[in-house]
């Protein structure tokens, strides 16, 4: 006898951060998580407003006031993206150069010879998703 599959409906719903409350809820971990990373990049603040698609004195707001702010769908996608690099290149890599990768020139076809960090800036959403990808690809992940 054949195993029927699950109907659609009884998977778990994909997290797209379009509801306030899931918003609302994630918010704080979000920036928490964020700040940490750009520390670990050691990246300027211009970096990271740019990367959070806010201007720098926003961003700077958001470093001292964020524990009440509430990010859009669009921040949030950008930080989830960027902590998912983050992670996969801790799981990569075992010294300092998982935090150092992000900002080395890459010869790759999807880098341009541009840093990730750069070609992120660059590219937006579509990129930050697509350094994602190579890096759980890089990883064995896929």
């Amino acid at each position: 006898m054949l195993a029927t599959a699950h109907p659609i409906s009884a998977l778990p719903e994909r997290q797209d951060f379009s509801a306030e409350a899931d918003r609302q809820r994630l918010s704080k971990v979000a920036l928490k998580a964020y700040k940490r990373l750009v520390e670990s990049w050691g990246l300027t603040g211009q970096q990271a407003a740019a990367l959070l698609d806010v201007s720098t004195s926003t961003w700077e707001r958001l470093k001292q006031e964020g524990k009440d702010k509430h990010l859009s769908q669009d921040q949030l996608t950008r930080i989830s993206a960027m902590v998912g690099i983050y992670k996969g290149l801790h799981l990569l890599f075992a010294d300092d150069m998982a935090d150092r990768w992000p900002k080395l020139e890459n010869r790759g076809p999807l880098f341009g010879r541009m840093s990730p960090i750069a070609s992120m800036l660059k590219g937006g959403i579509p990129q930050m998703l697509e350094v994602r990808r190579y890096v759980d690809a890089v990883r064995g992940g896929l």
